[in-house]
């Protein structure tokens, strides 16, 4: 799409991969709207990408091979509870093991994939720190975003990468909205030197192991994943609860880092030492208030994500519990789908339509496909969870199978897989 204009609101994962694509498409002028005023990099959360949609998306050309990651092989299936709900701990204090299960993955911090992704983002590229868009829209001439005074600002093509409370989804498919599952996760990360405070220190939670810890109502997740500082290893931890009844829901948002209060931690703290075995326990409640936050879970699947000369990304046109560890995966496949339909749009004469259309028709139903994987792991794991106590690793693997068997999506769908 030579000598165009394209504004991408939001400027994350999604909003760089998109701005990226657009550079290579020949677009004349590339504007990424993000209202931050700052960096991006306190977004300390952990992303686990499989190993296979890694190295596609290298081949791609969307990441690069040298991005600091931590290598993951085996997920590990624990529990406190055992027959007859005794609590067997384990000589370790880290539960009854209910499976070893092999796990190709690996894990990366939220700020440094981004900041990987950026960096590769041509200069051209003009980046507007602190620019809320308030409205998008389409017209016969092409698209358009506004600001908080309603002033216009026309481009041929605006890219919506302005997640789950996406201003230009409201544009496309008004009628779609985030569903609460019913649960919430909180989340939390830290340097893992001060794992050295925990009864056998680091060495009882080997490096490449990503730690699942179930019980009644929920499981915890627990990996480690790169520190923003070269060198250095973090804490990261997802622990899916049901919902506190201090907690008001008036859509989708969340309880940032920092401003839990004293009582709030005290139910996360309190949750934590009646369901996990000591060492998880003690490892979820070491993290400094800071560092620890909520988030409702939600999902969203789109009827549409094209309208005119408008088009969803990321977290704006499919929402993913994030049980599938697919949400950044989904986002840069998004953006590789949009490029690939761009080159095939201008082989064809450089028709808009022929490109939106194209893009629609291939992640549509990739991005259904993956909402209804949440949707399932999420009843398997946490609200309609099996009794803990009566599994085995034969009942986990049967159990687990059941749960991706036909859905190709766990860990996000193979790069190029027809629709």
């Amino acid at each position: 799409m030579r000598d165009s204009s394209i504004a991408v609101i939001g400027g994350s994962i999604a909003g760089s991969a998109f701005a990226g694509a657009a550079a290579r498409l020949g677009a004349d002028r590339i504007v990424v709207l993000e209202r931050s005023e700052g960096q991006l990099e306190d977004r300390g959360v952990g992303i686990c990408i499989n190993d296979d949609r890694f190295d596609e998306l290298v081949r791609a050309g969307h990441l690069h091979d040298g991005i600091r990651r931590h290598r993951l092989t085996a997920r590990r299936w624990v529990t406190r509870e055992t027959a007859g709900n005794r609590t067997d701990d384990g000589p370790d204090g880290r539960g009854r093991v209910l499976w070893n299960q092999s796990f190709a993955f690996h894990s990366h911090h939220w700020a440094v994939l981004w900041q990987a992704l950026r960096e590769r983002t041509p200069d051209r590229v003009e980046f507007r720190q602190g620019h809320t868009v308030t409205a998008a829209g389409t017209d016969q001439d092409g698209a358009w975003t506004a600001g908080p005074d309603g002033t216009r600002e026309p481009y041929d093509l605006v890219i919506g990468a302005d997640g789950y409370r996406s201003v230009v989804r409201a544009a496309v498919c008004p009628q779609a909205r985030p569903a609460y599952a019913g649960y919430v996760c909180w989340r939390g990360s830290y340097d893992a030197a001060l794992l050295a405070e925990l009864p056998g220190g680091a060495a009882a939670w080997p490096e490449d192991e990503c730690a699942t810890v179930c019980y009644p109502g929920g499981q915890v997740v627990i990996y480690r994943i790169p520190g923003l500082t070269p060198g250095t290893t973090q804490v990261n931890w997802v622990f899916y609860a049901p919902t506190p009844a201090w907690l008001g829901l008036d859509g989708p948002t969340s309880i940032p880092a920092g401003t839990l209060t004293d009582g709030q931690l005290d139910d996360l703290r309190l949750l934590a030492e009646r369901h996990l075995p000591p060492y998880w326990s003690a490892l979820v409640t070491l993290t400094p208030r800071e560092r620890t936050f909520l988030q409702p879970v939600y999902d969203l699947e789109t009827p549409r994500r094209t309208a005119g000369r408008l088009l969803l990304g990321g977290d704006a046109a499919t929402v993913v519990r994030p049980h599938n560890t697919s949400g950044a995966v989904k986002a840069l496949q998004d953006a590789h789908a949009f490029e690939r339909a761009g080159r095939a749009a201008a082989a064809d004469g450089g028709s808009w339509p022929a490109l939106l259309a194209a893009y629609d028709q291939e992640r549509g139903v990739v991005g259904r496909e993956l909402v209804e994987l949440g949707r399932r792991l999420g009843r398997e794991q946490v609200a309609a969870a099996p009794d803990w106590s009566a599994m085995d690793e034969p009942g986990m693997d049967a159990w687990w199978r059941r749960q991706i068997t036909g859905s190709g999506g766990f860990g996000g769908h193979a790069l190029g897989r027809p629709e």
